[in-house]
């Protein structure tokens, strides 16, 4: 069974100047200048309602594989989720400073980015990224 979530041609900027809430909408924009500068990638939209960067192949022992991004975010209705591919096992030193905030397995939730400190989710995504372009040989 293949994701339904791929790369579109979708807008991203259309996306995101279409968030309702003007605080998301801004800390969105954030995110995606701080997802830029450190992946040096385009964003692309995947599916309906992610900001990607990069992307990598995934292939479960089940048989189920798909590509998703390297990195990314979505602004839902009750979170920012960023997007962390190798989960936190690695960062929870990183986790301790960086604010109010949630998890799941490879997702980061915050609801407003004045709740967490900016330098340390830099320093979050970035080493994420590093660790996927790594795990996936992908070099730039």
């Amino acid at each position: 069974m293949a994701p339904k979530t791929r790369p579109t041609k979708r807008s991203v900027s259309q996306f995101l100047n279409a968030v309702k809430d003007p605080q998301k909408r801004k800390d969105c924009k954030t995110i995606l200048g701080l997802m830029k500068n450190i992946t040096g990638e385009k964003p692309v939209m995947w599916g309906p309602g992610i900001v990607g960067f990069g992307s990598y192949h995934y292939k479960y022992k089940s048989g189920r594989e798909g590509d998703w991004p390297l990195t990314g975010f979505s602004p839902r209705a009750q979170n920012l989720t960023i997007y962390i591919m190798p989960g936190f096992s690695s960062y929870t030193d990183l986790l301790k400073k960086l604010g109010r905030h949630k998890t799941g397995v490879s997702c980061l939730y915050i609801k407003r980015l004045d709740e967490v400190r900016l330098p340390v989710l830099r320093t979050l995504i970035r080493e994420s990224y590093r660790t996927m372009k790594k795990a996936q040989k992908i070099t730039t």
